[in-house]
């Protein structure tokens, strides 16, 4: 049977511009006492961008907590007070310049829930046009668009790692689109 865990104290550890890292003491449904080490994030979203039919836009960027260069879909971190959908199409024009109208949420999970409180919202959008593009001041990243059979080629070689851009693309295929 699961149990709660009740919060009877908490700690801050650190907080940085997009993360807070908290102590928390809980008591355990036996009634005795431990600690949980928690990653507070303000959630993140992420789109799956099809540019044209069958052809998708994946971004190139070096991720240093794995130390190498990933593929993955268009995504960032929520702005306070930020709905999901917007900050989709936020992101999606940043990273990549396509600007899309509106967007079909696909899943909204917790990326590590035996660490952090981070929920991300993936989204679809098929109705795309070019634009500039404008990342961050402290983002690198290379769109470059990809065809069916190149994502199915680079789903059987492991080349995808990125947990979003998995769910992404596995329903993607799944629906086909």
């Amino acid at each position: 049977m699961i149990h709660h865990e009740e919060t009877i104290g908490e700690e801050s550890l650190f907080t940085g511009r997009m993360i807070q890292l908290k102590r928390l003491t809980v008591k355990l449904p036996n009634g005795s006492t431990s600690t949980r080490e928690v990653v507070v994030h303000p959630g993140a979203v992420a789109v799956l961008a099809e540019v044209k039919p069958g052809s998708i836009v994946l971004v190139q960027q070096y991720r240093k907590p794995c130390e190498k260069i990933l593929w993955e879909i268009p995504a960032g971190k929520l702005e306070p007070g930020e709905a999901p959908e917007q900050a989709a199409l936020r992101e999606l024009a940043e990273e990549t310049g396509y600007v899309a109208k509106d967007v079909q949420l696909v899943h909204r999970f917790f990326t590590a829930p035996g660490f952090t409180n981070e929920r991300l919202h993936v989204y679809f959008t098929s109705v795309v046009e070019a634009g500039e593009v404008h990342p961050d001041a402290d983002e690198f990243v290379e769109a470059r668009l990809f065809t069916r059979d190149e994502v199915e080629r680079m789903l059987e070689n492991g080349e995808i790692e990125d947990a979003k851009t998995l769910v992404a693309l596995y329903w993607w295929r799944q629906n086909g689109r």
